[in-house]
């Protein structure tokens, strides 16, 4: 009897043991599936921003329009966001992530679908024939003699090739697959955190969330890279014979493989969603059950029924809950500390959330750089400064136990330095390039005041050039020509992207002391200036992103501390409303509006509407971008003035020190800051004199 007790307690033991290594096996594996989710969000985030110029030339659209489109994101998150944070927690979390997973890879796969539909992309007008042909071997010259329709396409042929434009509204699909990714990414964060929370070990949560911060790096690091490489590549390869193509990759009409970045994320990200099919909804099922079962077998007594009857019967009451609501969000909205927080974290994030937009075209219209090089660069600098950074600013307010106050004040020290160095940046705008007809006269011998209907010059005016047409060519004289004939030249030799124009009356005219007055095909190089200019600008950008990840955990910090405790998740879920809302889906469009009245030189699609910008004004590009996020960090630093009275006001005399609990707040901070739409949620400007 005692060897079967032994026995019976030995399997009883060996089988609870499996059971424990079940559950285990099971919550790793949602730790495991959660990662690749969170690598695939991150990598679809950063490749729309990063791919936002390719898509806009692709697709002929201003910046306003691309602007659009990035915002689809928010708009998508926003449709469901509700729903999700209040019906996800009751329902299959594993499964409910794992279709999010999957309709974000469908998002993904939507946006690259268009390139399969629209046909060869024509990045010059004067031809509408394929590509691959060797009929845009040579370009219109100076010749005297010709007739006007000679070097102008004709009306039959506009209308043949407006005919053909499959790829008109095509945009529209990219935007609804980029909605499609924001309502797919919505259960992702706040259901993985809160499945963590419940199921992890007693003060491992922390752990859990750091590791999954620290993973989910990997997304934006490989969309820097893969929009680094592909964007070298031509968007149609595969498909054409890339000897036939003129353009390089430092062309303003280049578009490289934009959408196979998307189709790899798209792919990516159904294949993470797989694994969360086959999870439980939560590990420690069999053991509920048991106790479940146990506890049927207990009758109930009426006073319990009567309870569980009254608890029902308000939980059902819609009145109530709708008069809750409506009673705690205005307990919120007249919490003033909260509203002032909201409204300067609003300024802060639209001016990050804008500039990043289009940090890339900015780096490329004010440099020379190609797309290429700009994903390179920035995404090899802000990866890791701002993941030192926001470690750091996380280890400074646990090392030295800051209070509220404390919090505050190194928020607003953070935003300063962020902001200083943004006005540092002015100091790098280059001067915009001579471009004759735009920047110059076509002779090249003085400036204009507007770039509108420059008049031609005698060294051109009996050419009868198509002032509409671009081909930039740089001539011997360092000035970028907008086509071969405007430059005056009479002849050309060789083909393709070795083509040079020979004997360019205005080469000539600008008093260039060469016998050879000759142009070649491409706008000419940055001068060494401006380079220069190019090398200060990445140092401050450096430090620029490391200050303001430096802030970045206090916003939750401040948003939840605030307010009561009963009231911290409609509070933070309030505020992630309003940012996303004002700052995510509008700062994109007015900064891009802004970004369109650079334009100097618009492009003009087979239809004879406008389509995308060549050419930008580099200098009022970049005093408007600048000029922008300073117009929106000012008055949030008078607000982080009054903000910080305020709280002294408020908290003077009282502990205001987070408990130690607070570690996973500020974890979740740093977590959310680092996965947001592949943007990092980082800390504005403000004076450093006024946080004191």
């Amino acid at each position: 009897m005692d060897q079967n007790q032994d026995l019976n307690k030995t399997t009883k033991a060996k089988s609870s043991e499996k059971k424990k290594t079940r559950r285990c096996d099971g919550f790793k594996m949602f730790l495991a599936a959660l990662s690749l989710s969170y690598i695939a969000k991150g990598l679809g985030g950063v490749l729309m921003k990063s791919s936002l110029t390719q898509i806009e030339r692709r697709f002929e659209l201003s910046s306003s329009y691309a602007g659009l489109v990035d915002g689809g994101f928010e708009i998508g998150n926003l449709l469901v966001i509700v729903f999700v944070s209040y019906f996800g927690s009751k329902l299959h979390r594993p499964k409910i992530i794992g279709i999010g997973s999957l309709v974000m890879g469908i998002g993904g796969i939507l946006i690259a679908l268009p390139h399969f539909f629209m046909g060869h992309y024509r990045y010059s007008k004067e031809t509408y024939t394929d590509p691959s042909e060797n009929s845009t071997s040579s370009l219109p010259t100076c010749l005297t003699n010709q007739t006007l329709s000679f070097n102008r396409t004709s009306p039959e042929i506009v209308g043949k090739g407006c005919g053909k434009e499959t790829g008109s509204y095509m945009w529209i699909y990219v935007l609804l697959g980029n909605m499609l990714r924001g309502i797919g990414e919505t259960p992702i964060g706040p259901l993985g955190m809160s499945y963590i929370d419940d199921f992890a070990k007693e003060g491992h949560s922390s752990v859990y969330i750091g590791f999954l911060g620290g993973i989910g790096m990997i997304g934006p690091l490989l969309g820097f890279t893969m929009t680094s490489l592909f964007s070298k590549l031509y968007v149609d390869i595969g498909y054409v014979d890339m000897s036939t193509i003129r353009i390089t990759p430092k062309d303003s009409r280049w578009v490289g493989a934009w959408w196979l970045g998307f189709l790899v994320s798209g792919l990516f990200s159904i294949i993470s969603s797989i694994p969360f099919f086959f999870l439980p909804q939560n590990p420690y099922a069999q053991q509920k059950e048991r106790k479940v079962s146990t506890s049927s077998h207990v009758l109930k007594t009426n006073e319990e029924r009567n309870k569980t009857a009254s608890l029902l019967k308000h939980k059902n009451n819609v009145s109530d809950n709708v008069t809750g609501f409506l009673q705690s969000l205005k307990s919120i909205l007249t919490n003033p500390l909260y509203v002032i927080f909201l409204a300067l974290t609003l300024l802060q994030l639209s001016s990050l959330i804008g500039s990043f937009t289009y940090i890339f075209k900015y780096v490329e219209q004010q440099y020379g750089n190609t797309a290429s090089q700009a994903s390179f660069l920035l995404g090899t600098i802000t990866i890791p400064t701002v993941g030192a950074g926001m470690f750091a600013g996380g280890y400074i307010i646990r090392k030295f136990k800051l209070t509220l106050v404390g919090i505050a004040k190194f928020s607003c020290f953070t935003s300063t330095m962020s902001f200083i160095l943004y006005l540092i940046h002015f100091t790098t705008i280059c001067e915009s390039k001579s471009v004759a007809g735009l920047t110059l006269t076509y002779d090249g011998n003085n400036s204009v005041t507007s770039h509108i209907d420059v008049p031609l010059s005698y060294c051109n005016s009996d050419c009868n050039c198509d002032k509409s047409q671009w081909e930039p060519v740089c001539g011997n004289n360092g000035i970028t020509y907008i086509s071969p004939c405007l430059a005056g030249c009479k002849s050309s030799t060789g083909s393709k992207k070795s083509m040079v124009f020979h004997n360019c009356s205005c080469v000539q005219e600008t008093g260039f002391q060469n016998t050879n007055y000759s142009a070649h095909l491409g706008e000419c190089p940055r001068e060494n200036a401006c380079k220069k200019k190019f090398y200060i600008y990445m140092a401050v950008q450096v430090f620029n992103s490391f200050f303001s990840a430096l802030g970045g955990t206090t916003y939750i910090l401040l948003t939840v501390k605030n307010v009561q405790p009963e009231l911290k998740s409609l509070a933070l879920g309030f505020h992630t409303l309003i940012i996303r809302t004002l700052g995510g889906i509008l700062a994109p469009i007015y900064f891009g509006v802004l970004v369109d009245r650079t334009c100097m030189k618009w492009s003009v699609n087979s239809c004879g509407k406008r389509g995308s910008c060549r050419i930008y004004n580099s200098t009022l590009f970049g005093k408007l971008y600048f000029g922008m996020s300073i117009i929106l960090r000012f008055p949030a630093l008078i607000l982080f003035v009054i903000f910080i009275f305020a709280m002294k006001k408020k908290y003077e005399g009282k502990d205001t020190k987070p408990p130690e609990n607070e570690k996973n707040v500020t974890d979740e901070a740093n977590l959310e800051s680092l996965n947001n739409n592949g943007y990092f949620v980082l800390s504005a400007g403000a004076d450093s004199e006024t946080c004191t």
